[in-house]
């Protein structure tokens, strides 16, 4: 009877091994990101920035149990430190006043990674009206 009881414990405690040697390289398919954001002209951090990202697709991933959008604002610093997420494509958009939409696609191929998005000023706006053929009436 012992003996029986030995042989269960060993081919459970086989199994736990088995299912967590299983369970770590899906770990391992995870990214935590973090998103600087900086002025384009001057590289100095824009502070509440929105930052928008939307997990596109990766592989072997089932998305109905995990988080596929985050919206957050910048820090002082300019940073975004993301919770881990699926490795894969997501789309990275900044929102920061006085500063140009910036949108784009990323790749997260990295248990960590990193990515610095700088943003540009708006750009002086021309009109018809303002032109310097006004003599021409």
């Amino acid at each position: 009877m012992e003996l029986m009881f030995q042989k269960r414990v060993q081919t459970l405690l086989a199994a736990a091994i088995l299912l967590a040697v299983t369970l770590t390289p899906a770990a391992a398919k995870d990214s935590r990101l973090t998103v600087e954001v900086l002025s384009a002209d001057g590289g100095k951090p824009v502070d509440r920035a929105s930052v928008i990202i939307r997990f596109r697709h990766g592989v072997g991933v089932n998305l109905k149990k995990v988080q596929t959008n985050w919206e957050t604002k910048t820090s002082e610093a300019g940073v975004v430190l993301l919770p881990s997420m699926p490795m894969g494509e997501v789309s990275i958009q900044i929102i920061a006043k006085g500063f140009q939409t910036h949108g784009g696609i990323y790749q997260l191929t990295e248990p960590e990674q990193n990515i610095t998005i700088k943003v540009n000023r708006p750009q002086r706006q021309y009109s018809e009206h303002e032109s310097g053929d006004k003599d021409k009436k």
